[in-house]
């Protein structure tokens, strides 16, 4: 019974994670995206070096953002494999169950099927 309660909380745990990190990324990107605005914007009135301090801070802002996003992608990665790990887990705790959540499932799949056709 532990093991049910485990990989469930596990992967809830994961997904939550997930969000947390998705939505950090989705607020850094507005931000650089705001930002960039703004140099581009500011960048209009600029000439010379200072035009060049604005793109090199614009650049950076994006190798920034890069990293993140490669940072996440691994994180999300790893969360994945983890999810997995305890959902197979889980399955071969409890064969006899996952046998019928996946006969349920295409019970309500076919029914769905034949009733569009209808």
């Amino acid at each position: 019974m532990n093991s049910i309660h485990t990989g469930k909380s596990s992967s809830d745990s994961i997904l939550a994670d997930a969000d947390k990190a998705r939505d950090k990324l989705v607020g850094d990107l507005k931000t650089v995206i705001n930002e960039a605005e703004g140099w581009l914007d500011g960048a209009k009135d600029q000439t010379g070096e200072n035009v060049k301090a604005v793109k090199d801070k614009f650049i950076a802002t994006l190798e920034t953002a890069k990293k993140d996003l490669i940072k996440l992608e691994e994180d999300l990665l790893e969360r994945t494999k983890k999810a997995a790990k305890a959902t197979d887990e889980y399955v071969q705790d409890n064969p006899w169950k996952a046998v019928g959540a996946g006969a349920v499932v295409g019970v309500l799949f076919g029914l769905l099927l034949s009733s569009s056709r209808r």
